[in-house]
């Protein structure tokens, strides 16, 4: 079969070659089992061979294994025999060791090129999901996303977000009368959770130069697909955050790819390990969102497979739309083991010649029962099946060799360096800086005033003691003293509209500072 991925053989003495036709790969997948079942391999085996028929594939490295992907296998690996016979038993004829072409990516920018987002780009919904907000926070967050967007102030990076809450905060009586109580102490708590996730290391996340989903998406000179691999085990420190990360590249590729309807083959294939991260505590309104993104995401071109350690980890309405299954073993120790293995068993098109809950409680490392789409969609007959070894190295690469790809990569010139474009921060930062000045100016001008104000009273005072008391004709003012009187008027008006210190001005100069251009 030329245009599908050998993915093992199955049937009777594993004689039956299964297959993962490319045309149904973008309708989604499954890979599931317990801890040390081969899920991580059978991970490494789809990503190589997506990788040779021309699509790119983006996946996250758990435990650093997959950097292996890298470096072609080694005929003095203590499996190479193993590895040799099973291919010779399954039917896999032309097995030979090969790397693949790797890009390497890392959130923190140490074991990959940096991977960056907007704050704008990754939303309140997903903001407020990775900062664990109440549904007040949440929406004190969306109103300052509005309150950005209205105002024409980008938000690129943390300090963007922070110093707009804190302007939020300044103006909350004001900003009340149109979105609602806006408490400080949900600001206060907004900004200590944003403290938290800069000093866990997101703040590097969020900015630019922010991801260019094409750069994910190239296919090398020889026609193979790219392979992307996130370096996650440190990330992994922080579930949320990766949960989030993953779900915000997902978003992204729905909303920036064209419709392409049924492809030949994907466009991309997007693999999600540890996908039981992404729902665990999700609110339902994130839910729904995934559901979405997977139900609709495949007219993209885009394959979605998760790779979880039990199907009921992932919601009902995505699993059925998971047609591409690998199920490793799943080991029945408690009831609801028991219960998951049968709902597991109950999710195949059964196969007469044997009990599939049995098969997948007693299948070895290495084994596996698929089930893959056949023509027109339709799910095949689930097979015991014995999944082929992995053509690049099995285990994680040197230190050096990961750090080599990564200096021959064209696109650490693109990404390495961060950009501080001038955004929310500078723009607030300078009216504040400038309401600031009208204050020192005004304050300035009123003590001229009151100076002033004070040798005329003087001067008044002077002028009038010189006039004799038993005089009977009035006195009379200079021309030079009218005109003083008047200038003096004309400074106590100005004296009123100003404010006696200065505080009215800075109150109209602050009020009309933020107001859209």
């Amino acid at each position: 079969m030329t245009d599908g991925i050998f993915v093992g053989g199955g049937g009777k003495d594993y004689a039956e070659k299964q297959w993962l036709g490319l045309k149904y790969a973008n309708r989604h997948g499954l890979i599931a089992g317990a801890t040390g079942t081969g899920k991580t391999v059978t991970l490494q085996i789809l990503a190589e061979g997506f990788s040779k028929a021309g699509v790119p594939v983006f996946l996250s490295d758990v435990k650093g294994d997959l950097s292996g992907l890298a470096a072609a296998g080694r005929a003095d690996f203590k499996l190479h025999d193993a590895f040799t016979s099973r291919a010779q038993t399954i039917g896999f004829d032309d097995y030979g060791y090969e790397a693949f072409p790797v890009t390497f990516w890392d959130l923190f920018g140490k074991q990959g090129h940096p991977i960056r987002a907007t704050v704008a780009e990754m939303g309140p919904l997903l903001l407020a999901r990775l900062l664990e907000l109440s549904e007040a926070q949440e929406g004190i967050l969306n109103i300052a996303f509005r309150l950005a967007d209205e105002q024409g102030l980008p938000l690129l990076d943390l300090k963007d977000l922070q110093s707009l809450l804190v302007w939020v905060g300044e103006n909350r009586d004001s900003l009340g009368l149109r979105y609602g109580n806006i408490s400080v102490q949900s600001i206060g708590a907004i900004q200590r959770r944003l403290l938290v996730l800069e000093n866990q290391g997101a703040a590097d996340l969020f900015g630019e130069p922010a991801l260019d989903l094409a750069d994910m998406m190239r296919v090398a000179p020889d026609g193979r697909g790219q392979v992307n691999i996130l370096a996650a085990d440190t990330l992994m420190a922080s579930p949320r955050l990766y949960a989030t990360f993953l779900l915000w590249l997902l978003s992204e590729l729905f909303e920036e790819l064209p419709e392409v309807g049924d492809p030949d083959k994907p466009k991309l294939v997007f693999f999600f390990d540890e996908a039981h991260l992404l729902f665990d505590g999700a609110p339902k309104a994130l839910v729904d969102k995934v559901e979405q993104v997977a139900r609709l995401i495949r007219s993209k071109g885009v394959g979605v497979y998760f790779i979880t350690q039990n199907p009921d980890d992932i919601p009902e309405d995505i699993l059925g739309q998971l047609g591409n299954r690998v199920q490793h073993a799943l080991r029945a120790f408690t009831a609801r083991d028991r219960k998951a293995l049968k709902l597991a068993a109950e999710t195949y098109r059964e196969n007469p010649d044997f009990d599939i809950e049995a098969a997948i409680r007693e299948v070895g490392v290495g084994e596996a029962v698929t089930s893959m789409l056949e023509k027109k969609g339709v799910p095949g007959i689930a097979q015991r099946s014995l999944i082929r070894p992995p053509s690049s190295q099995l285990g994680p690469v040197e230190a050096a060799l990961r750090q080599a790809v990564i200096a021959a990569s064209d696109l650490g010139v693109k990404y390495n360096t961060a950009l501080d474009r001038h955004s929310a921060y500078e723009i607030l930062k300078a009216r504040a800086e400038a309401a600031a000045t009208a204050a020192e100016q005004a304050e300035e001008a009123e003590e001229t005033l009151e100076a002033s104000q004070r040798e005329f009273n003087a001067g008044r005072r002077y002028s009038g003691s010189r006039v004799p008391r038993s005089s009977s004709k009035p006195v009379r003012t200079s021309r030079r003293e009218e005109e003083s009187f008047g200038d003096a008027m004309a400074k106590m008006v100005m004296k009123e509209l100003t404010g006696t210190t200065g505080r009215r001005i800075v109150r109209g100069v602050l009020g009309g500072l933020f107001k859209a251009r």
